[in-house]
């Protein structure tokens, strides 16, 4: 039984639209000229999606947030999708993304990089675990 990606069917579609995205403007601009590209990609795709949505950052039993954070795209309400634009995507970025995955309460998200000669990109799942876990 083969085990099914979870939101395949909207990730591969936001892939797509960021290969598309790279192979027009390549590697070089800032991540906003890649934001807005994107945006129209996912648009002409038919995905629904908010851009720079802001979420409250909380700490422990803490009632008041004690920060805000805003991610670069939530397609579908589903999948967080989180824009780089660097020479090389660091371990600091996947934990990065990770904790924007836990303050939004979502399970799966992108973090792709545009700044690299070629696109590269991770796929990210929340487990329950990596949910606890101050270091992910």
């Amino acid at each position: 039984m083969e085990h099914e990606l979870k939101y395949k069917d909207i990730t591969e579609i936001i892939i797509g639209a960021a290969f598309e995205v790279h192979s027009f403007l390549g590697n070089g601009f800032q991540e906003v000229i890649y934001q807005r590209a994107l945006a129209w990609e996912m648009m002409q795709a038919g995905l629904k999606f908010a851009r720079e949505i802001e979420q409250d950052i909380y700490y422990k039993d803490l009632e008041k947030p004690i920060g805000k954070r805003r991610a670069d795209f939530v397609v579908e309400g589903k999948v967080l999708v989180e824009l780089k634009a660097l020479v090389k995507l660091e371990d600091v970025h996947l934990a990065q993304a990770l904790n924007y995955l836990k303050a939004y309460r979502l399970e799966v998200g992108l973090l792709i990089n545009f700044g690299s000669k070629s696109l590269t990109f991770k796929r990210l799942v929340l487990t329950a675990k990596s949910a606890k876990s101050p270091n992910p």
